[in-house]
């Protein structure tokens, strides 16, 4: 039977006339279930009738979700919106959090990386339409990776998406923890002069600000049903902010209150068109541009401990330190010091992409081609601060002993005119600009055959070739006559709440700042912070479709080979920059290369048990390419040619560099599945699946002092530095259980629950940090939904709860472990007529804290921060509540 219905959809898809259903298996990622039998079904079953029955709604989606994953041949899940604009979640990342064995990254408040079964959200392999899509960041503290960020993903164009855990051959390579392919709309796939729009309302409880959203979306085609076009556009508007404590023991051991605050402009624009100008042949083209505007300040109030060590208790090891005494001896000591860094951000991602299908009498052939460019980063960053107020307004302790710092002071409220040196100068290391580009061209070609080789009864073979390049520049300002604010308040306009107490500090004025420091600077090109990586990537594969009886699959090979390279500019110990910016910096370029080849068997196999019981099971081997950032071959040199030395004649700068290689190997690992799954009812489920995943390579780095790299110091006379190097790490084992079931009861109700267990094992030794666990790796993700649907009402209350789990980033962030995390989330929807919907929602209601603390032993060669259980930043938790309408025509 399974059979005979995996058949039927494979012809019928091949017409475009289950494009859109098929795109809407939703496990787990709406709420659940599927619309009892009415009684117009039953009519039509007494009466033989074929009048087709149309179930809508939140039951409609997952109905089509069942019987896609039931006859698939993968282990897929995925997120669908049954309509346009009734997407399961306000946020793509959020929508995508629901299903089972998926954590979600929510740093700066939206969802934004996605991790599968316990790998790092840089091993999850994000697809758009089944291509790469370019992405940059917009932060210029955050590393350059191959992780999508899901924030600017507008759910009103998304037709559904595929979450593939494990592999098949026709695959594009690049996720070990899993493929998430996001499908856009097609204009053949709605009625002809569709029309959806949307106005939105959010409110913030940290912002305390309303923030609007709108979208719209019209579809036109012909009578005949052979050419289509769909035009989509979706902005929103959101202040965001970000509230806490941070820990920063490097300097003086002190401690920060801290306001993020971005003003988030995000635009969308969607356009395809699709032509079948015969029944044989279809063509198709579509446009994305995907936009954000990312402002940000960052403004904090440092707080240092008490110059008498005595003071303090093993401040690092979690303790309590008096930040001030009433020594006369002293009376200078420990003023506090505020400051804002502004940042002019952005970020712009654009594809084109072409479609060609033909289907011959017992094949199908399709091509691809495309080009999709991103640009962004942080345009222009400013500093400035000083020391503010007396000591007398720091007396009072900080206590770090718990899970976040605490400070207790006499007079935590500050103003700009609270400044001591009221002249402030920009921060001439800070001034700086950072344009990042990523972009590739890729085409592809398959052909599926039928075929009657015994059980075999398709054969699919294709190849896909890309050029893929990465840009990272940076421009240092050089302040040749620097000129001093004479009133602090044209810097700082008003005060901010900061800090998880609500403290009150200077805020900086962006614009101010920005066009202050600009005014003043030159900038020039750092060639140390120069890097490209360019890949040329071809593969090819073949797979085989195979069905008798019960059994149904697929098995094949993917071969993949890379060609890499990646230029910088070289050491001249003899040059000095007299701006000081490329001091030891050669002005040639050099280029490393590598290349290296990959076979990637699959197979995928089900196996009907009973009628309503499925048996699946899957091997494969996966790789991942290693991040772009590890990949840069420049050397950063630090303190080259310093000449800083103490009374006895010795050097205090030391000597370091950071190093990328152009040949680390891809990440690699052998993946396995076996799942048992029971579908009872209509559209229910309950199923349970093993998992496994030997990481064989993947990227780390180490930190070794005394190394010899080839540069000579032209002060010390000696080639003898502090290295941190990338290298490949020894591997390391994932493996999990997911268990998950989904009921939908008679009268409206429903419900739905998945559990993931992820063990996540790897040598300590593979970290600085010494933690043996991989990056983003949760032990325990949970969800837990209920809802209600009945006529033109619906209602959902859905809590994701996940364990904690490490984060390691490069720079100033460090390697930390988050707390356990989880939010409650409220939805309701009501249709005032056939046309008008009116919708509410509420995201974190219980406002839950991001809680980061340092974990690693005390010989980990880490800051003293991330050491010890010490409470290295905590944020306050926000919800978000959003009224919306929307009209459908």
């Amino acid at each position: 039977m399974s059979n005979k219905i995996r058949s039927m959809v494979r012809i019928v898809n091949r017409h475009g006339l289950l494009s859109k259903s098929v795109a809407m298996c939703a496990l787990m990622s709406m709420t659940s279930g599927v619309m009892a039998q009415t009684g117009a079904e039953a009519a039509a079953e007494e009466s033989g009738a074929l009048e087709e029955v149309v179930v809508t709604g939140i039951r409609g989606g997952l109905a089509n979700a069942v019987a896609t994953k039931r006859n698939s041949d993968a282990v897929v899940d995925a997120v669908s919106a049954e309509d346009i604009g009734k997407f399961p979640d306000s946020d793509v990342a959020e929508a995508l959090a629901r299903v089972p064995g998926i954590s979600v990254n929510r740093q700066f408040g939206q969802g934004q990386q996605v991790s599968i079964r316990g790998a790092s959200n840089q091993l999850t392999l994000t697809t758009l339409n089944g291509q790469n899509v370019a992405s940059t960041g917009w932060y210029d503290q955050q590393a350059i990776d191959r992780s999508f960020n899901y924030s600017l993903l507008p759910p009103e164009m998304i037709a559904g998406m595929d979450v593939y855990k494990s592999s098949q051959a026709d695959l594009v390579e690049g996720g070990i923890g899993g493929t998430i392919n996001v499908k856009t709309r097609k204009p053949l796939d709605l009625d002809a002069n569709t029309v959806f729009l949307s106005a939105e309302a959010t409110y913030g409880t940290i912002s305390e600000e309303t923030d609007p959203a709108v979208s719209g979306l019209y579809s036109w085609k012909n009578d005949a049903e052979t050419f289509g076009i769909l035009a989509g556009y979706s902005r929103n508007d959101t202040n965001y902010i970000r509230r806490g404590n941070e820990a920063y023991t490097a300097w003086n051991d002190s401690v920060s209150v801290n306001s993020f605050e971005q003003e988030r402009e995000q635009q969308a624009f969607d356009l395809a068109a699709q032509w079948r100008p015969t029944d044989r042949i279809q063509l198709g083209a579509h446009y994305i541009n995907l936009d954000m505007k990312a402002d940000n300040t960052n403004n904090s109030l440092f707080i240092f401990r008490s110059a008498d060590p005595a003071n303090c208790d093993q401040v690092n090891a979690g303790g309590q330190c008096v930040l001030e005494t009433t020594d006369a001896a002293n009376p200078n000591a420990n003023p506090a010091w505020a400051q804002t860094f502004a940042r002019k951000a952005s970020m712009t991602s654009e594809t084109f992409d072409f479609d060609f299908a033909y289907e011959g009498d017992s094949f199908l052939a399709t091509a691809r081609a495309g080009h999709t460019k991103a640009e962004g980063g942080t345009d222009s960053t400013a500093n400035y601060g000083g020391l503010i107020g007396d000591v007398s307004q720091v007396y009072g302790t900080y206590d770090s002993t718990g899970d976040q710092i605490k400070m207790d002071l006499a007079n935590p409220n500050y103003t700009a005119n609270d400044f001591v040196d009221p002249g402030l100068a920009s921060a001439g290391w800070a001034a700086t600009k950072g344009p990042n580009s990523d972009e590739e061209t890729y085409f592809q070609a398959d052909v599926e055959f039928d075929v009657e080789f015994g059980p075999v009864s398709a054969i699919k073979t294709g190849l896909r070739w890309s050029d893929h390049e990465v840009v990272a520049e940076k421009q240092n300002g050089v302040f040749d006559n620097a000129v001093v604010a004479a009133d602090p308040n044209y810097l700082f306009s008003g005060t901010s709440k900061a800090g998880m107490d609500d403290f009150e500090i200077p805020a900086g004025d962006l614009s101010a700042m920005i066009n202050d420091t600009e005014n003043q600077a030159r900038y020039v090109d750092n060639r140390q912070a120069y890097g490209t990586v360019e890949e040329e990537n071809l593969a090819a594969y073949v797979m085989a479709t195979f069905e008798m009886d019960r059994i149904r699959g697929n098995f094949g090979v993917r071969y993949v080979t890379t060609d890499v390279s990646s230029d910088y500019y070289g050491t001249d110990v003899n040059y000095v920059d007299p701006d000081g910016i490329n001091t030891g910096r050669s002005f040639d370029k050099s280029t490393d290369s590598a290349s290296y080849s990959e076979f990637l068997p699959s197979f995928n196999i089900a196996y009907d048990l009973t009628e309503d019981t499925i048996l699946r099971g899957s091997v494969a081997q996966v790789m991942a390419r290693p991040n772009y950032d590890d990949l840069f071959a420049r050397e950063n040199l630090s303190n080259l040619g310093n000449t800083d030395e103490d009374a006895d004649g010795n050097y205090t700068a030391i000597r370091s560099a950071q190093l990328g290689d152009v040949a680390l190997d891809p990440f690699k690992a052998n993946q396995a599945d076996l799942a048992i799954e029971w579908y009872y009812g209509s559209g229910n489920l309950m199923s349970a699946t093993l998992f496994y995943k030997d990481i064989t390579n993947f990227t780390t780095y180490t930190i070794t002092d005394d190394v010899a790299i080839g540069v000579t110091d032209p002060v010390t006379g000696l080639d003898s530095w502090n290295v941190t190097q990338k290298v490949n790490g020894d591997g390391g084992t994932i493996a999990g259980l997911e268990l998950q079931i989904q009921h939908a009861f008679d009268n409206g109700f429903g419900v739905l629950a998945n559990y993931t267990y992820a063990d996540s094992n790897v040598d300590k030794e593979n970290f600085v940090d010494e933690v043996g666990v991989f990056s983003d790796s949760s032990e325990n993700t949970v969800n837990l939904v209920g809802y209600y649907e009945m006529n033109d009402f619906s209602a959902r209350a859905a809590y994701n709860w996940r364990s904690e789990y490490m984060i390691r980033e490069s720079g100033f962030y460090g390697n930390r472990m988050h707390d356990d995390f989880g939010t409650l989330d409220l939805s309701f929807g009501y249709q005032v007529t056939e046309n008008i919907g009116i919708t509410f929602d509420a995201v974190n209601v219980l406002e839950e804290d991001s809680v980061q603390t340092g974990v690693s032993p005390n010989s980990a060669a880490v800051e003293p921060e991330f050491k010890n259980n010490y409470p290295t930043w905590t944020y306050q938790g926000e919800a978000y509540y959003t009224m919306g309408v929307n009209a459908r025509f």
